[in-house]
């Protein structure tokens, strides 16, 4: 079967969320010791993740693991970030080492590392915490040609998915998504505009903390490859072929494939909220299964969630991504589905 073919075989077997657990769990929440709604976002979660599970009160998520996606970006060559493209091998090793934020992050929330390498630009030692699947050494410049074939998009996306399955089928409940790769916002910032039709000027961040001249830069850069390539939002796998970037392409794998199983994805930055748009194209129905970690400070970030409906958890003004802000969400989720499964009723309180 096509790598193509797969990616349409996976997204087909993304079923929606339970609505009626999900309507119990609602009704769960009227009865609890407490004023309806008090518990604003928290009640809302609680109902998704009942809905996820198909049961009410939901599990409560014990076993997360954050995933983080690497490759690199031949659109680097337009200097759109100060940073060299050996930054993401380093980081990567960072990231096997123990020493990287996510890392710290992940420690104080009880969630496993993984780390995936589907475009790194140079091979890298093996590593506990490494698993390799690499289609290609990075991408080419987006705004001149292609960054990749669809085939090469296909088949990051299928490693993202097989991954996420191996860790479900090994017990993890709850997914983070993780990105790593130098230059990777301007993709995003591009797939952002193609999905939601936003001008590059307000999807286009940052990202590492470029000055005035850069960003202006970074800015043309993405009108150019959105005028290049023309993307039509119906063709979700083409678009990703044309603007993304390899570890996008996994994370939508990661998203598909948690939502096959019913698990909770966490978002994390804007890399991830991209990816997310690809994959609600492919299976709108994997939106019930998503949770918007935090708020990044790339305004594509905001734009990608205004489109897809997605609340924040959190906003902490961060824009690191690596799955930092998916990874501090982790506990206000797994609170969610206890204060279902935990807290007295009314009745069982005595209160009339």
């Amino acid at each position: 079967m096509a790598l193509e073919d797969r990616v349409r075989e996976l997204a087909g077997e993304v079923q929606p969320p339970d609505r009626d657990a999900a309507a119990k769990a609602r009704e769960r929440q009227l009865v609890l010791t407490k004023p309806p709604g008090s518990l604003g976002l928290l009640e809302e979660l609680g109902m998704q993740l009942a809905g996820m599970a198909g049961e009410a009160p939901p599990p409560v998520p014990v076993n997360p693991a954050v995933v983080i996606c690497a490759g690199d970006h031949g659109v680097l060559a337009r200097g759109v970030s100060p940073w060299p493209q050996e930054v993401t091998a380093i980081m990567v090793r960072n990231f096997c080492a123990g020493g990287a934020a996510a890392n710290v992050l992940a420690g104080t929330v009880g969630a496993r590392v993984s780390v995936l390498d589907v475009g790194v630009a140079v091979d890298l030692e093996q590593r506990p915490l490494l698993r390799t699947a690499k289609k290609r050494y990075g991408t080419e410049d987006l705004s001149r040609r292609p960054a990749m074939s669809r085939e090469d998009a296909a088949g990051a996306v299928i490693s993202g998915a097989g991954v996420a399955e191996e860790l479900i089928e090994s017990g993890v409940d709850l997914l983070v998504t993780g990105d790593m790769g130098i230059g990777n916002t301007t993709p995003a910032a591009a797939l952002i505009s193609a999905f939601t039709g936003r001008p590059p000027k307000e999807t286009t961040g940052r990202g590492t903390g470029i000055d005035d001249e850069t960003f202006k830069l970074k800015v043309r850069v993405v009108e150019e490859a959105l005028q290049l390539h023309e993307p039509d939002p119906a063709d979700p796998l083409g678009v990703l072929a044309a603007l993304g970037g390899l570890e996008h392409a996994a994370i939508v794998g990661l998203v598909l494939m948690g939502a096959v199983y019913g698990v909770p994805v966490v978002l994390d930055g804007v890399v991830s909220n991209s990816a997310a748009l690809v994959a609600h194209t492919l299976a709108s129905d994997c939106m019930g299964y998503l949770i918007a970690g935090h708020l990044s400070t790339e305004p594509g970030a905001a734009e990608a969630l205004r489109y897809l409906g997605l609340e924040p958890v959190m906003n902490l003004s961060m824009r690191l991504g690596e799955g930092t802000g998916g990874l501090l969400a982790v506990p206000v989720v797994q609170a969610a589905a206890s204060v279902l499964k935990e807290m007295a009723t009314m009745e069982e309180a005595g209160i009339g």
